[in-house]
């Protein structure tokens, strides 16, 4: 291989010159002695060696390093070489050897440093003249007993060095270094010398090429001839072999031309790796930008917002983004705190795919390509000095957590506002004007985060099948190793101690008034009668409801306590008639259950209390363990991991148990207008968003004008604030939004279209408006009905289909905990009457024995009835 060599002065009179070099590989940079300071413009061009002076101190060669020079090229023999040495990283150092003829002879007595990544030996260029003495130079060289450090010679002289050395040292495997005044006419031609190094079985001569762009993304195959590398790097054109017209130069005919930014080969040197700049649209004679079909990731992205920063319509959220800086960078801050607050390694793929999109966006409105991003990424990669990497004092969480600030009285303020940048660190949801927005962005604020469930399931699975297999023992161990409870018995059965359900006489009170409008209103969806039907004469049809016998109900525990939703799951069961009530809840630190689930528990007339949480407990009342009664259906909330769990036991027949619906974060919706109290509606807001950071909630104002809604936004700010959960709410209202709207129907129809868990109609008549509402869990109905009044004690039930399954499914209720059985009473003269229908039906299906026990019968009757004729 070659490395060509020309002074400083000679690149910055001619950058041009310096790519063409660039094209096949690194290059020397020499006589840099005045021009420091400029060499860093020129590292931006190639990737540069730099030959040091001896006067150069360490400091300004770790600075040339740190700047963006790819190796340092120093003088063996010098004085000042060893403190560099010990100082500079050793894959970044080439060392001169001046007296070949000593360092060849004194090899094994002082050898060289082989933590180098090179040498290079100068040769007076009369041993290079005749062919004994290149091949006596060449030889001693090649037997160097460096190991594995690049060997590379350069000759002392004005004659330089001839092609015919170049071509023979490289099949020793060793570099030539070539000054930049032996390239082009009747010298050493650049790329003939690259294309001169290369190896080909073929018998055609050829080479294998692949075709990448900026970003190592294959654009396709093709062949290079000697000739046709020459000319690529001759033109810094994509220029290839065609097998059967000659030359190629890419996109002559079509447009789609490329700019030659490199040639490479790889480990064997017979196959080639042309990176380009493709031109639209694309390499492959399809018009697609590669012959492998779509691209895909980052540089596809990056790609698409460059053709959108022209073509994006008007009114669309990518031109608002591209028009609108204050816009675009507040979702930067929004997306690098939510990335900040994700934990599990979807969420963190999922909000880094979002910070990434953003800040491309940014790149790309400002004319920044993801090249250039890589430039920088590549050039502080090759930085030897690193520096300590702190935050600066605005973003040091650290010090905020020592001073109090984190979690304190003093909350921080948020790593980032959405509406605005964070600056007076308010509580602010996002605001979007319907009318404003185009259908696809309406679209995309009806949808919830994705929730990808692979991962979970993958952790969840051997949970359950540990549980299945090993019974109390494993739901013991597993209690242990997740809750790091040790419990004896993983199960309370009834009746309950008194001990264990000592609470206060105002809780009571409150859980006996909750239990009795709960209670009451379940008991009222109970229609206790049977539906009978004469369908026709002689044939009677019923349906009779039956509880299901034996229920799980999931109670969310562990540090919380959660009464209400014991009763919520439990007081439809109990109303309902199953003989068989399992409530699971995870333990406390001390191994106990929260007295006032307990006290629930014994209230709705729970048979057994399972003492654990999460996955492990959904699996043992799905199978049943040794103290577990398995169950026949399991019924509550829970989070992704209990989810999880329920939709893998319900779709294992060997479990046969059901679930009540599927599940995911809390959410809520509210319409306001002017006849709102604003305090009222954030205080519904802020309920929900409390529960946890992916909480959403969603404000449809309703002709309110600027004013109003602010105090709404001040409100929101004031309130959570004031939360002890404050540093929650902060995410989850940041994630939520306002929807401004002109008209009651309009925002009836959105919340529709939403489907949310909770509805809260704060508006003149609201009660008229109920009779529009189509996909709601539970709707709260005008300005002195707080969701929290369901969630408790008002009577409804607070398990709610959530991420807008709203639209298929119900809440929790009565119907929940039983199954309707029909039966039909045919008579004689029904069978008569029904009978032909049914052999037709059957016959035409072909299922004879179905025709048959019809047949059989009508025989009988129409047999005794000609009798009887």
């Amino acid at each position: 291989m070659i490395l060509p060599q020309l002074s400083v002065s000679e690149a910055l009179a001619d950058a041009a010159r310096l790519a063409t070099f660039s094209r096949v590989g690194d290059v020397l940079l020499t006589n840099i002695a005045g021009h420091e300071a400029d060499l860093v413009q020129l590292f931006d061009v190639a990737s540069c060696w730099v030959e040091v002076p001896p006067t150069l101190d360490t400091d300004a060669v770790v600075k040339l390093l740190d700047g963006g020079a790819t190796k340092v090229v120093i003088d063996y023999s010098g004085e000042s070489v060893k403190p560099l040495l010990e100082v500079l990283p050793g894959d970044r150092v080439v060392l001169v050897i001046s007296d070949v003829e000593r360092a060849l002879k004194a090899a094994d007595s002082e050898p060289v440093p082989s933590s180098v990544d090179g040498l290079i030996f100068e040769v007076d260029e009369r041993f290079l003249q005749s062919e004994a003495g290149q091949d006596a130079f060449l030889g001693a060289l090649s037997t160097f007993p460096g190991g594995d450090v690049r060997i590379l010679f350069r000759a002392k002289g004005t004659q330089g060095i001839t092609p015919q050395v170049v071509l023979q040292s490289n099949e020793k495997g060793i570099d030539a270094v070539v000054p930049a005044s032996q390239f082009g006419g009747d010298a050493i031609d650049l790329g003939a010398a690259f294309a001169a190094c290369l190896k080909t079985d073929r018998p055609d001569g050829l080479f294998p090429t692949i075709v990448v762009d900026e970003q190592g993304v294959a654009l396709g195959l093709c062949y290079s001839s000697k000739e046709s590398i020459a000319e690529a790097v001759k033109t810094g054109q994509g220029v290839y072999q065609s097998r059967n017209r000659g030359l190629w130069y890419k996109g002559q005919s079509s447009g789609a031309t490329q700019k030659l930014i490199k040639i490479d080969y790889d480990c064997d040197q017979d196959t080639l790796r042309f990176t380009v700049q493709q031109a639209d649209p694309g390499f492959c004679h399809l018009n697609t930008r590669t012959c492998f079909g779509a691209d895909n990731g980052i540089s596809a992205l990056a790609r698409t917002l460059e053709s959108r920063k022209t073509a994006a319509p008007e009114g669309s959220y990518t031109r608002r983004l591209f028009e609108d800086k204050t816009l675009l960078h507040s979702k930067i801050m929004e997306e690098a705190d939510e990335l900040v607050q994700a934990t599990d390694k979807d969420e963190i793929a999922w909000e880094t795919a979002d910070l990434i999109f953003f800040a491309l966006t940014k790149c790309v409105a400002n004319g920044v390509s993801l090249t250039d991003v890589e430039k920088h990424l590549d050039r502080r990669a090759k930085k030897v000095v690193r520096r300590p990497g702190n935050a600066k004092p605005k973003w040091d969480l650290a010090k905020k957590e020592e001073s109090g600030a984190v979690n304190g009285a003093q909350p921080a303020k948020p790593v980032a506002a959405v509406a605005e940048p964070p600056s007076d660190g308010r509580i602010r949801m996002r605001t979007h004007v319907f009318t404003q927005t185009s259908p696809e962005q309406q679209q995309a604020l009806l949808l919830r985060p994705i929730i990808k469930t692979s991962e979970i399931m993958s952790r969840v699975k051997p949970i359950v099948e540990q549980v299945r297999t090993g019974g109390d023992k494993a739901l013991l161990h597993l209690t242990a190793t997740i809750d790091k409870v040790q419990l004896d018995t993983p199960v309370m059965k009834a009746p309950f101690p008194a001990a264990a359900m000592a609470i206060t006489d105002d809780v009571k009170k409150a859980i006996d008034q909750a239990y009795d409008n709960i209670h009451k209103f379940h008991d009222a969806q109970l229609d206790r009668g049977v539906l009978r039907v004469e369908t026709m004469p002689g044939v009677v049809c019923t349906r009779f409801f039956r509880p299901i016998e034996r229920v799980g109900l999931y109670v969310p525990g562990g540090t919380a306590v959660l009464p209400s939703s014991t009763l919520m799951l439990g007081v439809p069961a109990k109303v309902a008639g199953c003989s068989e009530i399992v409530v699971a809840t995870p333990p406390r630190k001390d191994g106990t259950v929260a007295p006032e689930v307990v006290y629930v528990a014994d209230k709705i007339g729970a048979t057994t209390l399972l003492i654990a949480g999460g996955a492990q407990a959904v699996a043992a009342m799905a199978y049943g363990t040794e103290s577990v009664p398995k169950v026949d259906k399991i019924c509550g909330p829970g989070n992704q991991y209990v989810t999880a769990a329920k939709m893998v036991a319900q779709g294992d027949s060997s479990a046969m148990v059901s679930i009540d619906m599927p599940a995911g974060p809390s959410e809520l919706l509210v319409i306001a207008d002017a006849t709102s109290n604003p305090a009222y509606v954030a205080s519904d807001l802020l309920s929900q968003a409390e529960h946890g950071t992916d909480s959403q909630v969603v404000l449809l104002t309703v002709g309110l004008n600027p004013e109003q809604i602010a105090a709404i936004e001040n409100e929101i700010h004031t309130q959570g604030s004031a939360l002890p959960r404050a540093d929650i709410v902060r995410v989850s209202i940041a994630k939520s939004y306002i929807m401004q709207m002109d008209t009651v129907e309009e925002a009836m129809r959105f919340s529709n279209m939403y489907a949310p868990e909770h509805l809260i109609l704060h508006c003149k008549d609201a009660e008229t408006l109920v009779e529009q509402v189509m996909n709601a869990g539970s709707v709260f109905v005008g300005q002195w009905s707080p969701e929290s009044c369901g969630d408790y004690a008002s009577g409804t039930n607070h398990t709610l289909p959530t991420y807008g399954y709203a639209r298929m499914y119900s809440g929790v209720n009565t119907l929940t905990f039983v199954k309707h059985i029909t039966s039909q009473m045919l008579t004689k003269e029904g069978l008569d009457r029904l009978g032909d229908t049914v052999t037709t039906l059957a016959a035409v299906e072909g299922l004879e024995a179905h025709r048959n026990a019809v047949a059989i019968r009508l025989k009988d009757i129409r047999g005794d009835d000609a009798k009887a004729k």
